[in-house]
C-alpha cells in the first residue's frame, strides 16, 4: 500500500485520490499496486456502485515517476502497473474522473477507461510516449482510434503535443469543462447519481459498452511487451538522458 493513494467511501461511492502533489502526482510502483488493489477491490464489492478518481492540489497525474520507473521497470504480467491496467480493463464499476492540471502519459490513457470525465480549462493532457522512445500503454493504441478515429489518434501519439481541457471535450476524451473550484463537487454529484441507479443494470450496461475485454487485455499486454523492450533501446536511453540533462534529444544518428 502507498500513502500517496488515498481511498475513502461515501455511501456507495469509492473515492480514490492520487496524493503526491510535490511530484505532480507522478506514479511509483507502490502507487500502481495501491491503485490496482483499490479498483479490483471495488469490482469484488457489490456495495460499491461507482468509483471516483481524483488528483490533488492542481494536478491529476504527471505520468510515471521516471527515476522509480527506470529502477523498477515491469518485467512480467504481475508487475503492479500491469495489474492496474488489467484492473481498469476488467472493471464493470462505473468510473468517473476529475482532471485538473497535468494529465501526462498514464494520466491521459487512464481516462480512456473512464465512463465520465470532467476537466478544467487548465487541464493539460499529453501522450509523450514516442517522444521518449517508447510506445503507448493502457490499451490506448486500441481505444484512442476507436474514440477519435485514426488520424486524430495518430496526431496525439506521434507528435505528443499537449492539449487542454476544451480540446479533450472536443475530441471525445472528456464530457465537460468545469471550473476548478467546482470540479470535485460536480464529479461527486454525478457519481452519486450513478450510484443511485439500479446496480446490476448499471454494471451490465458498462460491460456491454466496453465491448471485447479480451481483445483490450491482449492489446495491453502487447503494448507492455514492446514498451519494456523499448526501455533498453538506444533511442529511449537518449530520450531519458536528454530529459534528465534538460536538453533536446538527438535521434539523428539512431537507425
Amino acid at each position: 500500500m502507498s500513502d500517496h493513494i488515498q481511498s475513502r467511501r461515501e455511501g456507495h461511492v469509492l473515492v480514490i485520490r492520487i496524493a503526491r502533489p510535490d511530484k505532480k502526482n507522478a506514479l511509483t510502483v507502490d502507487m500502481y499496486a495501491a491503485l490496482a488493489d483499490a479498483i479490483a477491490g471495488a469490482e469484488a464489492d457489490r456495495d460499491v456502485r461507482a468509483i471516483v478518481l481524483l488528483g490533488s492540489e492542481g494536478s491529476f497525474c504527471a505520468g510515471n515517476d521516471i527515476g522509480d520507473f527506470l529502477s523498477r521497470p515491469p518485467h512480467d504480467e504481475d508487475a503492479p502497473v500491469v495489474r492496474y491496467l488489467r484492473a481498469l480493463a476488467r472493471s464493470t464499476v462505473p468510473l468517473v474522473a476529475g482532471v485538473d492540471g497535468d494529465a501526462v502519459g498514464i494520466g491521459t490513457t487512464t481516462l480512456l477507461h473512464c465512463d465520465l470525465v470532467f476537466v478544467t480549462a487548465r487541464a493539460k493532457l499529453r501522450l509523450p510516449f514516442v517522444n521518449l522512445g517508447l510506445v503507448p500503454e493502457a490499451g490506448s493504441t486500441l481505444l484512442l482510434p476507436r474514440v477519435l478515429g485514426h488520424v486524430r489518434a495518430a496526431e496525439l501519439i506521434m507528435l505528443g503535443d499537449p492539449f487542454d481541457g476544451a480540446r479533450a471535450v472536443e475530441l471525445g476524451i472528456a464530457n465537460h469543462v468545469v471550473a476548478p473550484e467546482a470540479l470535485e463537487a460536480d464529479v461527486m454529484d454525478v457519481a452519486a447519481r450513478i450510484a443511485a441507479q439500479p446496480p446490476s443494470a448499471m454494471r451490465e450496461s458498462k460491460r456491454l459498452l466496453k465491448g471485447d475485454v479480451a481483445a483490450l487485455e491482449a492489446r495491453i499486454l502487447e503494448e507492455v511487451r514492446i514498451f519494456t523492450a523499448q526501455l533498453s533501446s538506444p533511442e529511449a536511453r537518449e530520450a531519458f538522458t536528454a530529459f534528465m540533462e534538460k536538453r533536446k534529444p538527438d535521434f539523428s544518428k539512431i537507425a
